[in-house]
C-alpha cells in the first residue's frame, strides 16, 4: 500500500501499519460516511468529544477490496493519547463488515485546526457545566487582570462592600489561592465551619446587606505558602463553588489570581455564566496585559462586562491633579474591547491604609466611597442588574391573557395566532 498524504496544513507523523494485515472480509465494504459514523465512537478523553466532531478525521478512503485508509490529525506531535486513539480507531473500524484491513496515518494539526478544536472543546465544556451551589438568579462577576499589582483585590472587596450597602447579599470568593488577601482587606478571620457537609461562608454585616466570604486564608495561615498546581488548584475552586452554602446571594464576586492560567480556565468550565470585570491601570503596558485577560474570557465564551481603571489621577491637598501613571488607559482598553468604562478610581493613599486596617474605603463617606458607590450603581442598575424572573413571567402571562382576549374578540381559534407564534 502507498502511504497517504498528510493533507493540507499539518505535517505527517508517519504511517502506522501495525494491525493492518489482511483478513477475509464478509459482506460489501462500508462507505466512507459509514466509517466516519463508526468513528464517532472514538472519544478524545482529554477534549471530551468524538474525533469526528473535533475535526481530527481528515480523510477516509475505502478500497474495493475492503482496505480502509484513515488519516487522523493530532493536536500535537507528541500527543500522549496517540496510542489510545490509534487503538480505539482500529477497534471501531476493523470489526465493521466488509473491512479487510485498516491503515492509519497520523498527522499534526496546523495552527488554524488547533484553534478550531480548542474552541469546540471550550464550547462543549460550557454546554455541559457541572452543577454548583451558586443560585441560578445570582449574577457572577469575576474581577481579573492580566498581571498583579493593579489593585484587583482592593477593587473586588470595595465593590462588594458598595453593593452590600445597597441592601444586597453579596458572596465574595477569593479564588486567588496562592495570593489570598481578601480576609485581611475585609478585617475578617475565623475558621470555616461545615453544615450538612458543606462549607459555611463567614459573614460580615454591611448596612442592610451582608457579605458572605470564602477564602483559602480562612483555611491556612496568612504566612503559609500554598504550593499547589493545575488540577489541585481547580479542585479547590470547584469545592468553593459546589460544596459551600451560597444560597440567598444576589451577586457572587470572584477575586481571580493574576494572569490567564488554570483557575481562570477552570472557572469558565464550572460557571460559564460568569461575567468578567477587567481591572487595569493607566499605563499602556498594563492595558496590553489586561487585554489578554479579556481575550482569555472570550475564548472561554465568557461575557466581558466592562473595564475599571484603578490608580488614575492623584489629587494633592491643594486640589491639583497629577496623572502619575499616565492617563486614558482604561478608556482606551474599554474602546478596544467594545465594552463600557465602568469607572476610574483615583490614586489615593487612603485605599492602602484602609485595606491594611481591614476597613475598606467603601464603608466610609469620603470621596473614594462615593466612587465605589457610583461603580456599584452602574453594576446593579446598568450593566449587570439582577434578573427578576418572576416579574418577567408575570409580564409574559399578562401578554398571553391580553392576546387570548383579543383572539376571542376577533374569533380566532388559537391565541398563538394573535402573538404571531409559529406552530
Amino acid at each position: 500500500m502507498t502511504a497517504p498524504s498528510s493533507g493540507a496544513g499539518g505535517g505527517n507523523l508517519g504511517r502506522d501499519l501495525a494491525g493492518s494485515e489482511s483478513t477475509s472480509p464478509t459482506g460489501e465494504p462500508p462507505t466512507p460516511d459509514e466509517v466516519r459514523a463508526r468513528l464517532r465512537g472514538v472519544v478524545d478523553p482529554e477534549l471530551g468529544d468524538d474525533i469526528v466532531e473535533l475535526g481530527m478525521v481528515r480523510r477516509v478512503e475505502v478500497g474495493d477490496a475492503g482496505d480502509v485508509h484513515i488519516e487522523i490529525a493530532l493536536t500535537i506531535a507528541a500527543c500522549p493519547l496517540r496510542a489510545q486513539i490509534e487503538r480505539d480507531v482500529r477497534g471501531q473500524v476493523a470489526t465493521m463488515p466488509g473491512v479487510r484491513a485498516v491503515e492509519l496515518s497520523m498527522a499534526q494539526m496546523d495552527a488554524e485546526e488547533r484553534a478550531a478544536v480548542m474552541a469546540r472543546s471550550r464550547w462543549r465544556a460550557r454546554e455541559h457545566a457541572p452543577d454548583t451551589a451558586v443560585p441560578p438568579s445570582a449574577r457572577v462577576l469575576a474581577v481579573g487582570s492580566g498581571k498583579g499589582g493593579v489593585g484587583k483585590s482592593s477593587v473586588t472587596v470595595n465593590l462588594a462592600v458598595a453593593l452590600a450597602r445597597r441592601g444586597l447579599n453579596v458572596g465574595v470568593l477569593d479564588a486567588d489561592i496562592w495570593g489570598f488577601s481578601v480576609p485581611r482587606l475585609l478585617g475578617m478571620e475565623g475558621a470555616v465551619e461545615a453544615r450538612a457537609g458543606k462549607m459555611v461562608p463567614l459573614e460580615r454585616q454591611v448596612g442592610d446587606g451582608v457579605l458572605r466570604v470564602l477564602s483559602m486564608g480562612f483555611l491556612a495561615g496568612e504566612d503559609r505558602a500554598i504550593m499547589w498546581r493545575g488540577l489541585v488548584l481547580n479542585r479547590a475552586v470547584q469545592q468553593f463553588l459546589q460544596d459551600a452554602h451560597w444560597q440567598g446571594i444576589d451577586y457572587l464576586m470572584i477575586d481571580l489570581p493574576p494572569g490567564t492560567g488554570d483557575v481562570q480556565m477552570g472557572l469558565a468550565r464550572l460557571l460559564p455564566r460568569t461575567e468578567l470585570v477587567i481591572v487595569t491601570t493607566p499605563p499602556l503596558a498594563a492595558q496590553r496585559v489586561a487585554a489578554r485577560a479579556a481575550d482569555m474570557a472570550r475564548r472561554g465564551y465568557l461575557r466581558v462586562t466592562g473595564v475599571v481603571e484603578n490608580m488614575s489621577d492623584f489629587t494633592c491637598e491643594h486640589g491639583t491633579s497629577y496623572p502619575l501613571f499616565g492617563s486614558g488607559g482604561g478608556a482606551r482598553l474599554a474602546a478596544e474591547l467594545g465594552v463600557p468604562l465602568l469607572g476610574s478610581i483615583p490614586l489615593n493613599p487612603d485605599m492602602a491604609a484602609a485595606g491594611d486596617a481591614g476597613q475598606p474605603v467603601a464603608l466610609g463617606e469620603g470621596a473614594l466611597a462615593v466612587v465605589f458607590g457610583d461603580l456599584a450603581r452602574t453594576i446593579a442598575e446598568d450593566v449587570a442588574p439582577l434578573l427578576e424572573a418572576s416579574s418577567c413571567t408575570a409580564r409574559l402571562m399578562e401578554r398571553l391573557e391580553a392576546a387570548a382576549g383579543g383572539a376571542r374578540a376577533q374569533g380566532a381559534d388559537d391565541p398563538a395566532d394573535a402573538l404571531g407564534v409559529a406552530r
